[in-house]
């Protein structure tokens, strides 16, 4: 990734123009601008052609015209204030979201039924502490990882440790949502976040100290971002928390705006001295579902930026190069959270249609409950998989007994193979489950 180059300054383009004609011409294309569905940064304006008749300057210039901003309280290290703006590109993506993800939202039945919502949850949190960790260098793959949240066995090295104690700190962000932000809260969840994983286990939920000078940058020495000093970070966290809790500033702030400028905040001051961008993510997720946004307990974004961590990382940079204009960052991620509700509605319609092959499979499945049921489908995919009954229980978020029970039984009869390795009990799918399931059917 590149730095994107900086725009010219407004200042210096009025006085380029001494022409009160030309002036007009550029007034006219602003008011044109104001209606437009695009909000390019310079770097990208100036590759493309300009209108007839105008030079790039004069074209950047009625883009900044047309452009306005509101601040949040939060200032650069220069003491220059951070804004935005909610374009109509803006407004619309925010509509979707509070239709997708809000009040009253219809979603298929196997979310709002409490005898399978635990897996879609548990499945999600999976998903969002292995891909936000990933986003930060961890190298595990998902089915290690998962096999290892399931199986609650301890990590074996950094990188399972990460995506662990995003899963724990995930699950702490849904019994925190009612609480409002403070600085200790905001210490707890980087707490959490990097338990056992920082070369200095002190670092765990305190400021990085003067000594502890980090920048973002990459492996070439190019350095991206160069945050705040130490001795700045008290008061903005104390700021941050404010404008968190919708204290500031004093107008009205649409709530997933106002969750989306809180993980830019977070990610500017990078206040310690690792995970930050872990925590600035998951108080993401703190904030939406503070303000009412329920279904995010099930939906994930950094699957969605790990795809493409270059548009990530450049909104950030957009942002910074130009005046500080928060609005590059807030059009990114509402396009990357709405993307993330319809990949949800549609996993969701997606494992019910398998649901239902399942159950039109069988012609049985009277015999077995959710449970069983989602076990045999995952089975059916996956020849020769293990279970054990902690993984069973972990899944499902069920007592130990329940999770024995359903092992049990399928192993009686004869959908699992079951044996004994060392002490625990291992259930594998055997390759010829699907003619075990017409055999049961027909019994």
């Amino acid at each position: 990734m590149r730095i994107p180059q900086t725009p010219p300054k407004l200042n210096d383009l009025i006085t380029e123009v001494q022409n009160a004609d030309r002036m007009g011409e550029i007034f006219a294309l602003m008011q044109k601008e104001q209606t437009q569905r695009h909000y390019l940064h310079w770097d990208k304006l100036r590759r493309y052609s300009p209108p007839s008749g105008i030079s790039h300057r004069e074209w950047w210039m009625a883009v900044k015209l047309s452009r306005g901003g509101k601040p949040i309280g939060l200032e650069d290290k220069t003491g220059r204030v951070f804004q935005f703006s909610v374009p109509e590109l803006v407004m619309e993506e925010l509509h979707q979201i509070d239709l997708g993800s809000g009040g009253l939202v219809s979603v298929p039945e196997p979310i709002t039924n409490p005898q399978t919502r635990d897996r879609y949850l548990i499945s999600s949190l999976m998903e969002e502490a292995i891909t936000s960790s990933q986003l930060e260098g961890a190298v595990t793959t998902r089915e290690v990882a998962k096999e290892m949240i399931r199986a609650g066995r301890k990590p074996r090295d950094t990188s399972e440790q990460m995506i662990l104690n995003n899963f724990v700190t995930m699950q702490r962000i849904r019994a925190l949502k009612s609480s409002p932000l403070s600085p200790e809260l905001v210490f707890q969840v980087h707490r959490l976040m990097t338990e056992n994983t920082l070369d200095d286990p002190t670092a765990a939920g305190r400021f990085r100290r003067a000594d502890e000078k980090r920048v973002v940058g990459d492996d070439f020495g190019t350095v991206f971002h160069d945050p705040p000093t130490a001795e700045e970070l008290p008061a903005r966290l104390d700021a941050m928390c404010a404008f968190a809790n919708a204290q500031t500033p004093d107008f009205f702030i649409h709530p997933a705006v106002r969750a989306i400028l809180l993980h830019f905040w977070l990610a500017y001051d990078h206040p310690f001295v690792d995970g930050n961008g872990r925590t600035a993510r998951a108080l993401f997720y703190w904030a939406m579902l503070h303000s009412g946004y329920w279904l995010f307990e099930f939906i994930s974004i950094s699957k969605i930026l790990r795809k493409a961590p270059i548009k990530y990382g450049r909104s950030f940079l957009y942002t910074e190069t130009d005046d500080n204009d928060l609005t590059y960052f807030l059009i990114a991620q509402t396009q990357v959270i709405r993307r993330a509700v319809r990949e949800l509605h549609e996993y969701i319609a997606r494992r019910t249609s398998e649901m239902r092959e399942v159950e039109s499979h069988m012609r049985s499945l009277d015999l077995f409950n959710h449970r069983q049921v989602e076990v045999i489908r995952h089975a059916l995919k996956h020849p020769g998989q293990r279970y054990t009954i902690a993984s069973h229980q972990k899944s499902h978020n069920v007592a130990y007994q329940t999770a024995r029970t359903d092992l049990l039984d399928l192993g009686a009869r004869g959908v699992l193979e079951h044996r004994k390795k060392g002490k625990p009990i291992v259930f594998i799918a055997p390759a010829d489950l699907s003619e075990k399931l017409e055999k049961e059917a027909r019994a």
